[in-house]
């Protein structure tokens, strides 16, 4: 089987602190649901098996990514930065192109998530690509958001020559061609990070 006939491997990058959260992001509750089990259900819309990348809260996230039939590993160096939890997850998932779904970003669709994985097939599956989503506000400024798919040789070769801290931005720079697909889903943009953050995505749902 080809890499342009199989989908993406999905990594779900729960390895953040939270510290202004004041709770673990894979656990926050959503609509009646942990920010886990809605990435979770995203993500197996095109990969049956995600992985589940933690750090700080490694025990009580694995606990319930088992819970919700998925395994989760460790990255050791979890604290710095988030392309070191990539990195965790290539390695796990070795020679595969990666489907990257951050907590930060945790109301992604599965719809959001298909349209993705089948433009970049369309594509022919790069090795060396990187794709984003990108929704158009109504000012008509075109924005790029998350969850993001990487090529496997760009993961292999590249990706382990950046420092932890350098940021995913860094690794896009080296990658050919750059691809996005447009979708409607704003949840693409949202951005978990503080108490606000969180009772603003749950007004969504009492709204």
């Amino acid at each position: 089987m080809t890499h342009a006939s199989r989908g993406p491997r999905a990594i779900l990058l729960c390895a953040g602190a939270s510290s202004r959260l004041g709770e673990p992001k894979a656990l926050a509750e959503l609509g009646g649901q942990s920010v886990l089990a809605r990435l979770l259900t995203a993500a197996r819309a095109v990969d049956r098996e995600p992985l589940v990348i933690t750090g700080k809260d490694h025990a009580v996230i694995a606990a319930a990514a088992r819970d919700l039939g998925c395994l989760a590993i460790r990255n050791e160096r979890w604290a710095e930065g988030r392309t070191g939890s990539v990195l965790t997850g290539s390695a796990a998932r070795a020679g595969e192109d990666l489907l990257v779904m951050p907590a930060d970003v945790p109301l992604v669709t599965g719809d959001t998530v298909r349209a993705l994985a089948s433009s970049w097939l369309e594509a022919g599956a790069p090795p060396r690509g990187w794709l984003a989503p990108r929704v158009v506000d109504r000012g008509g400024r075109v924005l790029f958001g998350h969850p993001v798919l990487i090529g496997r040789d760009l993961c292999a070769h590249e990706l382990p020559g950046l420092p932890p801290d350098a940021g995913l931005k860094t690794l896009r720079g080296l990658a050919e061609p750059l691809l996005s697909r447009e979708v409607t889903d704003a949840a693409i943009l949202d951005d978990l990070d503080t108490p606000a953050d969180l009772e603003a995505l749950r007004a969504r749902f009492r709204g």
